[in-house]
């Protein structure tokens, strides 16, 4: 099948390495425009343009594909491809109608959820924040709605009490590409089966901004163990010590019950205090200006003692 393939972020290069191995013909791969990364601000390449200039794949970065001169370059160029199928996964822009239109198999979209539910952005993330037990991927139809096409295929995956959304994420890594597989091959046999959604017992999982990840010790330990997992190990957590921005990149239950306000520590073991009573125990961490580290390795060099206040 003659694919032109669309996506950004490391979500995506397994789909895309799946497609060549399968034998798949690959024409096209559309990414999202280059961007300034770390303190030198230098261009830097999407994981997914990275792994087409490997493969020898030609690469279009547009910037809308929905208006300006980019939208109808982007056209003619997906015109002159002529795709059989337009896979898309975590491309990051909406496509328009007459793209949706253009190939013979249409365009389908690998979402990291279970859809109806987590419609959007980030739904890896808000699952395990919401307590979630199980999600998974699911293959869809695109449609002119945001995750509202109809589904072809889903695959369930548990979500581990202690799973963070880095250990989620590297399982879609492993059961997307097969799955995509399945669906391109039920497509061309013709098989493929429209489960349309519906908008009961749905909900939309919002794009994570760097405001969104300060923890809140007043929301009960349960709910504060989950957002801390559930924003591990990107975008990831924090909370404040000392004036400096801490890391939290997991965190432990415990079966404390205290009476200290939200947010100061109920021992010298980083144990801190919520809004129900609860505490949970930061344990791992990193301190603005260190590095990564472990509890016992951050209070080998500094002594954090009960009554201390976490967050502004």
């Amino acid at each position: 099948m003659n694919i032109v393939f669309m996506g950004t972020p490391d979500f995506a290069v397994p789909c895309l390495k799946a497609l060549v191995s399968a034998g798949h013909t690959v024409s096209g791969v559309f990414t999202q425009p280059d961007k300034p990364k770390n303190r030198g601000q230098k261009l830097a390449f999407s994981p997914v343009k990275e792994c087409a200039v490997e493969l020898g794949i030609p690469v279009y970065q547009p910037l809308s594909l929905r208006k300006g001169d980019d939208a109808q370059t982007s056209l003619d160029t997906l015109r002159e491809l002529n795709p059989d199928c337009i896979v898309v996964a975590a491309y990051g822009q909406i496509l328009p109608k007459a793209i949706l239109d253009l190939p013979k198999y249409g365009c389908i979209n690998v979402h990291a959820s279970l859809l109806p539910r987590y419609r959007g952005a980030a739904p890896i993330q808000h699952c395990i924040i919401d307590g979630e037990k199980k999600t998974g991927i699911t293959i869809m139809y695109m449609a002119e709605g945001l995750d509202t096409g109809d589904m072809i295929l889903k695959e369930e995956v548990e979500i581990g009490e202690r799973m963070t959304a880095s250990e989620l994420h590297d399982k879609f890594c492993e059961i997307s590409g097969p799955l995509l597989l399945r669906a391109l091959k039920m497509l061309e046999d013709g098989t493929a089966q429209r489960e349309k959604q519906t908008d009961e017992n749905t909900c939309y999982a919002s794009m994570i901004s760097k405001e969104m990840c300060r923890i809140d010790f007043h929301k009960p330990a349960e709910a504060v163990y989950n957002f801390i997992r559930g924003m591990s190990a990107s975008p990831c957590a924090f909370t404040t010590l000392g004036g400096k921005r801490m890391k939290v990149y997991f965190a432990e239950k415990t079966d404390i019950k205290t009476d200290l306000p939200a947010g100061t520590a109920t021992d010298d073991k980083l144990a801190v205090a919520c809004g129900d009573g609860g505490a949970v125990r930061i344990a791992d961490l990193q301190l603005e200006g260190g590095k990564r580290m472990s509890d016992d390795d951050f209070l080998r060099g500094r002594e954090v003692k009960k009554g201390t206040f976490f967050g502004e």
